[in-house]
């Protein structure tokens, strides 16, 4: 292989998750149905819960599909071209940077929880699924999105750590279990911070 050749299908696919990533759906719908800018509420972030907040539940859950879309397509795009394992990793984190630090809207975004359970699905679907269940029933009883997206993302992570050391997956993807974790975890920083104070935000909870 030539080295255009190469960066085609190393390099390319890289750029290609940070552009796709750095699609904010939840901006986009809202511009489309002519609602409300979904930073103007909440935390200010362009994710599922600011789109419920100002759209409805409907359109929310439109922005999440998309947003998970993201991340199918991010790690598909190198599968597709058979960049490797590595590509393939790296493609799927970018897709989370890119839509935490979206290039179309200053480098604002959301926490990257769909991006990376998109991401999750297309390297290995069953860990994905089993970080769904954590965050509807952690939702349904807390009330707060944030520890709901934070406890299913280390669920995600953990499983995907198990997948690796029992189903022969490339080590590399240990790689995608801690650091994809550990990006979104950084993204709800300032989560953390109000959860730690007693003060976050309750989903569908006046304040």
């Amino acid at each position: 292989m030539d080295v255009l050749g190469s960066l085609v299908v190393t390099v390319g696919p890289i750029v290609a998750a940070y552009l796709i990533g750095g699609i904010p759906w939840g901006i986009v719908i809202a511009k489309v149905v002519g609602g409300p800018d979904p930073r103007t509420v909440g935390s200010g972030r362009t994710g599922g819960a600011n789109v419920a907040r100002t759209l409805g539940p409907r359109w929310a859950a439109l922005a999440g599909i998309l947003d998970v879309l993201k991340g199918v397509v991010a790690a598909a795009i190198p599968i597709v071209l058979g960049s490797g394992s590595v590509v393939v990793v790296l493609a799927a984190l970018v897709a989370i940077i890119g839509h935490s630090r979206s290039p179309y809207i200053r480098f604002g975004g959301g926490r990257g929880v769909s991006v990376g359970l998109g991401g999750l699905l297309a390297i290995a679907w069953p860990a994905a699924l089993v970080a769904v269940p954590v965050f509807v029933l952690v939702l349904v009883v807390t009330h707060i999105s944030s520890i709901a997206s934070l406890s299913s993302t280390a669920v995600a992570g953990l499983a995907m750590i198990v997948m690796t050391a029992l189903s022969g997956l490339p080590p590399i993807y240990y790689l995608y279990a801690v650091a994809g974790t550990a990006l979104i975890w950084a993204f709800h920083h300032d989560n953390i911070r109000r959860l730690l104070a007693g003060e976050e935000r309750r989903f569908g909870v006046p304040r």
